[in-house]
């Protein structure tokens, strides 16, 4: 287990393209520990958010940036993680338009902690 208080955000693969850290995502959560009680709920809750239906099936994911299973948001829908694919970066903290990204935009101002885990290293 990665020390979440000393890692590099390009070698952490748990850390999200955005920032995010996967490993405290209910879908991760409920995928590593095989836990379908934890998969019920986040579909439920994510359908509601989403208003699309989410099964609970759907609910796998080993992280945005890992190799093995993702969520269909988190593969097919999510324009930070297509951006940054397309791009070549590790995680948009290694893009010069990190700080004025329009898609990043939200996270940034509203989580603290995935914009510690962008800028940890320094930038690119």
């Amino acid at each position: 287990m990665v020390n979440d208080n000393n890692f590099d955000n390009n070698s952490d693969r748990s850390i999200a393209f955005c920032g995010l850290n996967c490993r405290k995502c209910d879908a991760y959560i409920a995928t590593v520990n095989d836990d379908r009680a934890l998969r019920e709920k986040t579909a439920r809750l994510w359908s509601e958010l989403n208003q699309v239906l989410i099964t609970p099936e759907q609910i796998n994911c080993e992280g945005c940036r890992a190799e093995g299973a993702k969520t269909v948001f988190c593969s097919e829908l999510c324009e930070i993680r297509k951006c940054a694919v397309e791009k070549g970066v590790e995680t948009c903290g290694a893009c010069a338009s990190m700080e004025s990204c329009s898609l990043l935009g939200a996270i940034l101002a509203n989580n603290d902690e995935a914009r510690s885990n962008l800028t940890r290293n320094g930038r690119d």
